[in-house]
């Protein structure tokens, strides 16, 4: 009796189930949907809820998911998955898998290995050490970016045009420096797949030139590296002391630059500010293209978010990604820590995510530095809410709207700063603290028993957390 492709995938949870603890399987297999397999391409194709569960499994269960399916299906499988971004329009996205089995069967010198004996007479297949998933298209261009991105793209575009090389880029963590050179990068392997393009860290490098000198392989290590078309090299404010390291970069460098190769360096700092490295190298580092990237602004920030949730597919109010924008103060890598942390606690404790998640979560993974709330954030927000002028509010009227927006001005000052009743009145209409106490005890009496009015004070109190 022939077994159905779905009876096969129903089989391989089972197995999977018996090989994970039921959490793991609950958060991480269970929301697994069978679409198909084909018999003739080998090819099984699930969908899952979000490139964010893609990812996890691919990095932590792959092993776990090629055994089972060469067990259950046929050697040779290769799984797809499938991430549905527009459920109104049908519009989905397909992320290919990568089977463990073949993993060890590439044919190419994965840079990161430092141990590995580099030759340069016959140049071998290289992993380019590129993030595929930062490229232009998610790469959000705003103020704080402009240039660079434009430049970035040009570049890339025409790598063979030795017009602002090297093109240094600095900026501050967090602000997409590592996002743009690897990008850089991707769009050459895209256009030019036959370049010989690498990226690594200005640390790695580092660490590979001195395993080159224990092993007495210096040679072969600068050879190899002179072998590339397109070098992109991050955190090069990394080798600030470090001498030989510098002396070595300086002959390859001088050697790609005369023979019209690209390169790409980003730093968290101009090389001005690079102190500790030689003048030589550091003209060098400012003959062609320096480029600045700030931190980005809130609306800049605001939009990042929004794409990463229309990428993953995910339902996230606007005061939330409001407040994550806000937040995460102007660094990229917080926003993307951010969404993912609230999109892992959604997953795992079957929760919606709102406003007071959010508020939790964030909080743990972000390092928020607290705004005092001030008398001044207090009155703006509360006329804004009750839609009064804060000249009428400071004024003699005793118009009833005029009135509430007062004594909720007086309830939240005092709730929210540490300023004594006497200064309260003050500042609000010039009243003396028995006014103050009395508006107080007002709007705490009247919550009580009006769930409309608390909800509007409520309202009030979570625009402060959406500063």
């Amino acid at each position: 009796m022939t077994v159905s492709p779905k009876a096969q995938w129903d089989r391989s949870l089972a197995l999977i189930r018996n090989n994970v603890s039921e959490q793991q399987y609950k958060t991480w297999f269970k929301p697994i949907v069978f679409e198909s397999f084909n018999e003739t391409t080998k090819i099984l194709l699930v969908q899952v809820p979000s490139p964010f569960v893609y990812e996890y499994l691919e990095e932590n269960y792959v092993d776990l998911l090629s055994k089972v399916l060469r067990r259950t299906f046929c050697e040779g499988i290769r799984l797809r998955y499938r991430v549905v971004t527009d459920k109104e329009n049908h519009l989905a996205q397909d992320f290919e898998g990568e089977p463990a089995s073949t993993i060890t069967q590439q044919p190419t010198l994965r840079a990161n290995k430092s141990q590995t004996v580099l030759d340069a007479a016959t140049p071998q297949p290289i992993d380019p050490q590129l993030n595929p998933r930062q490229t232009f298209a998610n790469f959000i261009e705003g103020d704080s970016n402009k240039l660079p991105r434009a430049v970035g793209l040009s570049i890339a575009s025409n790598p063979n045009n030795n017009q602002f090389n090297p093109m240094f880029v600095y900026g501050p963590s967090g602000c997409g420096k590592t996002h743009l050179i690897n990008a850089i990068g991707v769009h050459i392997k895209q256009l030019f797949p036959q370049k010989r393009v690498l990226y690594v860290s200005a640390r790695l490098f580092q660490v590979q030139y001195t395993d080159s000198v224990r092993q007495n392989t210096v040679n072969d290590f600068i050879n190899f590296y002179q072998t590339i078309d397109v070098l992109i090299v991050d955190d090069v404010q990394e080798w600030i002391g470090s001498e030989k390291t510098q002396l070595t970069f300086f002959h390859i460098f001088d050697h790609l630059f005369r023979n019209g190769r690209r390169i790409v360096l980003a730093s968290d700092r101009p090389p001005v500010d690079l102190k500790g490295m030689p003048e030589r190298l550091l003209t060098r580092f400012a003959c062609g293209l320096i480029a600045e990237l700030e931190r980005p602004n809130e609306q800049l920030c605001i939009d990042i978010v929004n794409n990463i949730v229309q990428r993953d597919g995910l339902n996230i109010p606007e005061e939330v990604v409001l407040f994550i924008a806000r937040t995460a103060q102007g660094s990229v890598r917080d926003l993307e820590g951010a969404v993912n942390s609230l999109l892992a606690y959604s997953v795992v404790f079957n929760t919606p995510i709102n406003l007071d998640l959010a508020q939790r979560v964030i909080k743990r993974s972000v390092n928020v530095k607290e705004k005092p709330i001030t008398i001044d954030d207090i009155l703006e927000r509360v006329c804004n809410h009750f839609n009064v002028a804060l000249a009428d509010v400071n004024g003699k009227s005793r118009k009833r709207d005029l009135v509430v927006a007062r004594q909720v001005s007086m309830y939240l000052t005092q709730k929210y700063t540490k300023m004594p009743t006497n200064r309260i009145g003050k500042l609000i209409g010039n009243r003396d603290h028995s006014t103050v106490i009395h508006s107080c005890t007002q709007v705490e009496e009247r919550m009580k028993i009006d769930k409309s009015f608390a909800n509007e004070v409520q309202s009030i109190e979570n625009s402060f957390r959406l500063r």
